[in-house]
């Protein structure tokens, strides 16, 4: 019998040739890159032009770095969200070699152990899974060097293109690497990036009307993406301590070796590393001044009032001791804004209006900003004009130079430019400023205009100019230099400055109007009151859409176009709706922790706060300030030849003349589905019955059915506005019975309500003392009515007409 340690040795025998081979196969770096074009750096690349291919030195093998992916061209199309200079994922990665091939690893950097048992930590990393995110061959090595073939990764869909284009129904996108390849101008390497880029074309099938709508050819769409390859910071960043009332946002990871009874939790603010050069001094300079980049592309008058409104943060550091620590700077000629040694802010053209936004690169471990990247749609200006030209109607003669339309809408520019910033300095939305006095530039404003007695807007007040106190606070929180002093106890102290200085920080969730319970975090309002602003600005829109008329255009264009200048005027109440149906059912809060400060908790709206703000409301859905006026439906006929209807043009049901019921039905059924949200409805059914001062969901319907169901109006066109308005309150009625999200109470009420109304609409004594046209409505509505009650089913014939778009104003 042969033994086992003789097979051994004959198998090693045998495969000994061929381990060698493979091995002698395998060339040293110099003699497989001695024809390629080189490009030493952070990680040294190699480009061999007749193959097109890059290569990738690894020198670094199991140390991690930041692989950042991004889109330095996008689509154009607001809709898809696939934007020029779109950040992508960040991943704490790292190389590693596994026999013959190098693989590209993405840490779980979410769940850790920061204790110095190294078995401990081990535990962790075991316990979560990882990604392998590509396996590379490897084509030469020296020593402990390999190069890696990087091509197929860089031409693979890092950014995700195909999942977006599917999930946005745009059609079935695949990469075509034959109509693909690495782009050279923009691959480069420094000391501690390498940044490397790819042009892919990706082909497809049926695409969808926003891929027609901006590529060259829809069946095939050329996008670039771009990898950034990022040397780790070194370790003398201090990392900050995340409160729910600071202002920032949080960088969240999940420590296991935490002690029993303390949170596992561990949470930073994100921030750009600053320091002061004297830290003793109440003012000085920066060890490293925090710089921006403004994108060239921008044109003037634009490009001036956004380095106006980024130059504004330098002021907010000045209050927490820098000198010149916060710089603007035009971008270089040759720089590429992908590059995350450049903080840029970045004009993005898209084929319609749509969102601006700040991301950044963040050190996932700590929370440090590596670079800042802010997105600035180049259409929102001209919305701006628009809103203003609407309200103005500036154009006497038709030939006016608008210059105090234009300088309003240049503050608005102005003032996003900082809001995006900030974002990109850490720093989250306060939807509260608005109602302190617009203390803030993280809060979205809505213009602040006014007719005077002559009828002329008045936009002085347009748009707030410079920082705020919110935001000198919140930089205070975020980049003052505290070394020397206790940090925790500075901090503390920044924040119970806040609140003597009253001032409130609510956040995203808890401003938006469906559902939203919170009294003065909302987007898009003014002031301290929502329902007397309210008024006021139903005021201005009235007076505005009285004398509105050709001079809202210029000499020159299209009477068809008034379309599109009308939208924004008629519906220039809708924001502050969404203000003030927050009242409703109102809760007022903070973002309180447990401290030596007495606690707050949570107060329900007063009842003549919630009174006041259904009024304003059910000021909203009076048929009379409703109706178009007859001035403006005679003058706008249908599209001119050579123009087409677009997504801000009014969709109706009376084919290509303007509906003068549309606006009217968007217009109330949005006050509607606000008011009649589950949410609000559950909350005032429950805040009635705890205390029989608050405004309860009784006191709401009673009054609701008496003004919409028992109102009459005189004018032909009013009464057919109520009737619309009367069709969508019941059909709100009836899906409220119906749904899943009203409790079965609040069902019952809604419910109750429906068979009087039918009850009443079927009496003799009402139907025979109104006209035929109203005896029909009325009979038809209580017929659908109790079809619901009897059957369960309501007519499915009618749908509500879609709001047109909004925001971003």
């Amino acid at each position: 019998m042969v033994k086992p340690q003789i097979l051994r040795i004959a198998l090693f025998l045998l495969l000994l040739p061929m381990i060698t081979q493979a091995h002698a196969a395998i060339k040293s770096i110099s003699q497989f890159t001695q024809n390629m074009s080189k490009y030493p750096g952070y990680f040294t690349f190699y480009y061999a032009n007749d193959e097109g291919k890059l290569y990738l030195e690894v020198d670094k093998l199991k140390q991690p770095f930041l692989l950042q992916q991004s889109l330095p061209y996008g689509v154009g199309s607001n809709d898809i969200g696939l934007d020029r200079g779109q950040l992508g994922n960040t991943y704490l990665a790292q190389f590693e070699r596994m026999s013959n091939k190098v693989m590209l690893r993405a840490l779980n950097s979410y769940y850790r152990a920061s204790s110095s048992n190294q078995a401990e930590q081990q535990s962790v990393r075991e316990a979560f899974a990882s990604s392998i995110l590509h396996g590379f061959e490897i084509k030469a090595l020296t020593d402990t060097r390999v190069v890696i073939d990087y091509t197929p990764y860089l031409l693979s869909d890092v950014h995700g293109v195909s999942r977006t284009l599917a999930a946005r129904k745009q059609g079935h996108f695949n990469l075509d690497t034959s109509r693909s390849a690495v782009h050279m101008p923009r691959s480069k390497s420094f000391v501690n990036n390498t940044e490397l880029e790819a042009v892919l074309t990706f082909s497809g099938t049926k695409p969808g009307e926003y891929v027609k709508q901006v590529s060259a050819d829809p069946y095939a769409l050329t996008v670039h993406m771009h990898h950034s390859l990022i040397a780790l910071p070194d370790d003398n960043y201090q990392p900050r301590e995340f409160h729910p009332q600071s202002g920032y946002w949080s960088i969240e990871h999940k420590d296991y070796s935490a002690p029993l009874g303390e949170s596992m939790y561990v949470r930073y603010i994100p921030r750009h590393r600053l320091e002061k050069k004297h830290p003793n001094k109440a003012l000085s300079e920066a060890v490293k001044p925090i710089v921006y980049y403004l994108d060239p592309g921008v044109p003037e008058p634009v490009r001036t009032a956004l380095l106006d409104g980024a130059k504004w943060w330098n002021t907010a550091f000045e209050k927490a001791g820098y000198k010149n620590a916060f710089q603007v700077k035009m971008l270089p000629e040759h720089a590429d804004p992908m590059d995350v040694r450049y903080n840029v802010i970045q004009w993005v053209h898209r084929a319609t209006r749509g969102w601006s936004y700040g991301g950044s690169v963040i050190d996932p471990r700590t929370g440090e900003i590596i670079k800042g990247h802010v997105t600035l749609g180049s259409l929102r200006v001209r919305q701006d004009i628009l809103i203003a030209e609407a309200l103005a109607a500036p154009y006497k003669k038709g030939d006016e130079v608008t210059e105090k339309l234009q300088a309003m809408a240049l503050d608005r520019i102005r003032q996003l430019s900082a809001h995006e910033i900030g974002h990109t300095l850490g720093i989250a939305h306060n939807f509260a400023a608005s109602s302190r006095a617009r203390a803030s530039v993280m809060d979205y404003p809505h213009p602040l205009v006014a007719l005077n007695q002559q009828g002329q807007l008045d936009t002085t007040k347009g748009y707030a100019k410079g920082m705020g106190l919110w935001d000198e606070q919140v930089i205070k929180y975020g980049y003052s230099d505290f070394r020397g002093q206790d940090e925790d106890e500075q901090l503390h102290a920044i924040l119970a400055q806040n609140r003597e200085l009253g001032l409130e920080f609510i956040s995203d969730r808890d401003a938006r109007a469906q559902g939203g319970a919170h009294p003065s975090g909302h987007l898009w309002d003014n002031g301290e009151d929502p329902a007397a602003e309210l008024q006021r600005v139903m005021q201005v829109r009235k007076q505005a859409l009285a004398r509105f008329g050709i001079e809202n255009v210029k000499a020159g264009t299209s009477l068809s176009q008034l379309e599109e200048v009308l939208v924004p005027l008629y519906l220039f109440h809708r924001y502050q709706v969404e203000a003030a149906v927050k009242l409703v059912g109102g809760v007022d809060y903070s973002y309180e922790v447990r401290s030596a400060q007495p606690v707050q908790g949570t107060q329900v709206v007063a009842r003549e706060r919630q009174q006041s703000a259904f009024q304003a409301l059910l000021a909203t859905l009076d048929a009379q300030q409703l109706v178009l006026p007859e001035s403006v439906v005679a003058l706008i006929p249908p599209k001119a030849y050579g123009e087409y209807p677009t997504r801000e043009s009014v969709k109706g049901r009376t084919g290509i003349t303007l509906d003068a019921m549309a606006l009217p039905e968007v217009a109330a059924n949005h006050t509607l589905a606000l008011l009649f949200h589950p949410e609000r409805l559950n909350r005032l059914a429950q805040q009635g019955a705890r205390s029989e001062q608050a405004f309860g969901l009784d006191n709401l319907l009673a009054q609701f059915v008496a003004r919409i169901f028992d109102n009459e109006h005189p004018s032909a066109m009013a009464a057919k506005v109520q009737h619309r308005i009367q069709w969508l309150s019941a059909q709100h009625f009836v899906n409220l019975v119906s749904s899943d999200k009203v409790a079965p109470e609040v069902q019952a009420q809604f419910k109750y309500y429906l068979r009087q109304i039918a009850d009443d609409y079927q009496q003799d004594k009402l139907l025979g003392s109104v006209s035929s046209g109203e005896s029909a409505f009325k009979q038809h509505l209580a017929d659908a009515i109790n079809q619901f009650l009897e059957r369960g089913q309501w007519p499915q014939s009618f749908k509500p007409l879609p709001m047109p778009p909004g925001s971003p104003i």
